[in-house]
């Protein structure tokens, strides 16, 4: 199903989320050419057909595959002789330790951390160095319910700890350094975005329904509070409900305002710019939008939950692709509950399913299938 962004008053609908026989194809939808340690049983891979994942599917030229899924420690490391007896002798899974219940997920260079609310703690998946291991789970450092993370150019991994109303703060090998915002009147932090040098930090309150705080604080890199955009409501600069936030390559924060179905753009002081989307099952408009990435040349990523997709957009805020399907089965390229989604140098997108307890990639079609994960392209 295909549909070019100057026929946009017929293009389809997307997926509707109630009907147990769901559309297919819309992850092929082109609009323009301008995107724990838990013991729980993980859900079996079933039986896909290989053509409808290449997003948008032949005749249209392929923009985007499906790399891979991430189900668990198994996906990074190869597993040797030992591992093989012990996982027969124990029934352990072939995925290895898997993930309890997923949430945000940030790609690094080939390093792929992803915050488990369940699980408390952050899974990394070390493809350069094909290891595996977790962070908060010890000590000063550890968490309770991690929620959203970003990272600095210096090496900074910054998770929001829900349950403490903290961002705890480690370096790439899992050592917890600090914490911020213990005293800052934090509610409900969901979501992060950091500067490239970390002298800013944007901490997403989602507020509640007896709130009045939602939107965004403001700190500096030692962790002062700066500033609180955080009226409820709908106009320029309120918020309703929002749960992420990312930093475009222009210095902007782009804020998922998720309860007024929009992206918000604010100034790196948190003044408003600009809004984005509304509600509704067009491509362009959001049912439930839940992560947020923003790539290097601008492009914006949004996961929705309601109809198991991401939408891509320019940096003109002009939707480009949608991409997934919502399904019940957990295959390539299916999702039920979309949540964090990332984009690494190298181009490939990860996005978690918190259902299905996987994070799916998707590679470029610029970027060969044997490209080193988190390689810069030339």
């Amino acid at each position: 199903m295909i549909a070019r962004i100057d026929s946009y008053p017929d293009h389809p609908v997307l997926p509707d989320p109630g009907r147990r026989k769901l559309l297919a194809g819309v992850g092929g939808l082109l609009l323009g050419t301008a995107l724990t340690g838990c013991a729980a049983p993980l859900p079996e891979e079933e039986p896909f057909d290989p053509t409808t994942l290449v997003y948008p599917p032949p005749p249209e030229t392929p923009r985007f595959y499906y790399d891979r899924t991430i189900w668990g420690s198994n996906s990074v490391i190869e597993e040797s002789s030992t591992d093989r007896w012990r996982r027969f002798a124990t029934g352990e899974s072939t995925r290895g330790r898997g993930m309890a219940k997923p949430y945000g997920v940030v790609a690094r260079d080939g390093r792929v951390f992803v915050s488990d609310t369940v699980g408390r703690r952050v899974h990394v998946f070390d493809y350069p160095r094909k290891r595996y291991y977790t962070l908060g789970t010890r000590g000063l450092g550890s968490l309770r319910k991690p929620l959203g993370m970003a990272a600095d150019d210096a090496g900074k991994l910054y998770v929001v700890d829900n349950t403490t109303k903290r961002v705890m703060v480690y370096d790439l090998e899992g050592n917890y350094l600090t914490a911020l915002g213990a005293d800052s009147g934090l509610e409900r932090p969901v979501g992060i975005a950091v500067t490239p040098d970390g002298d800013r930090i944007y901490v997403v309150e989602t507020g509640g329904v007896r709130s009045q705080s939602h939107g965004v604080q403001i700190f500096d890199g030692r962790g002062n509070k700066l500033r609180a955009v955080t009226t409820r409501g709908t106009g320029e600069g309120e918020f309703n409900l929002p749960l992420d936030a990312a930093l475009g390559p222009d210095g902007n924060l782009y804020v998922l305002d998720t309860g007024n179905f929009r992206v918000q753009v604010l100034d790196r002081e948190g003044n408003f710019l600009r809004a984005f989307g509304k509600a509704g099952r067009f491509p362009g408009q959001f049912g439930h939008p839940k992560g947020i990435a923003i790539d290097r040349e601008g492009k914006v990523y949004v996961s929705d939950t309601t109809f198991g997709i991401f939408q891509i957009f320019n940096n003109q805020d002009q939707v480009l692709m949608v991409v997934g399907n919502r399904s019940d089965n957990g295959g390539p390229g299916k999702f039920l509950l979309p949540a964090g989604i990332s984009v690494d140098v190298d181009g490939r997108i990860y996005v978690v399913d918190q259902f299905f307890r996987k994070t799916e990639v998707f590679r470029p079609a610029a970027v060969p299938e044997d490209w080193p994960v988190g390689q810069v392209v030339a």
